[in-house]
């Protein structure tokens, strides 16, 4: 069960790095060719996801007793954040182009996967 919580950390602290990636692009802060338009519910929607899932993976690399229960609600939390996301592209509320239906695409992927293993690991823990 250590190699499933020190993985569940790691990945949420890669998914934060992500969504704060993502939120400083649509805050319009660009890295290199990799530009996104300027949408601030975006930025500001990544950047609480980002906090989110950064909380969960602290409680779990630093074995708080509240650690489960962080990465589970901090994955729920921002695996909201992303369908709202995609919902918000579909109703045309934003420019939708490659990189955000890759990234909306995959983001809820990996977030669904860690939530499943968050409330297996958090069940099963010893």
């Amino acid at each position: 069960m250590d190699a499933l919580r020190t993985a569940l950390g790691w990945l949420s602290l890669l998914y934060a790095l992500t969504f704060l990636l993502f939120g400083l692009l649509h805050a319009g802060i660009g890295f290199g060719s990799v530009r996104q338009p300027v949408i601030v519910p975006a930025a500001m929607v990544e950047t609480l996801c980002a906090g989110a899932v950064a909380v969960g993976a602290y409680g779990v690399l630093a074995r708080r007793s509240w650690a489960w229960d962080g990465l589970v609600y901090g994955h729920a939390a921002a695996l909201a954040g992303v369908l709202l996301g995609i919902v918000a592209l579909a109703a045309g509320a934003g420019a939708a182009d490659a990189l955000l239906g890759w990234y909306h695409s995959v983001m809820a992927v990996v977030l669904a996967a860690g939530l499943g293993a968050s409330f297996y690991a958090s069940r099963a823990r010893a």
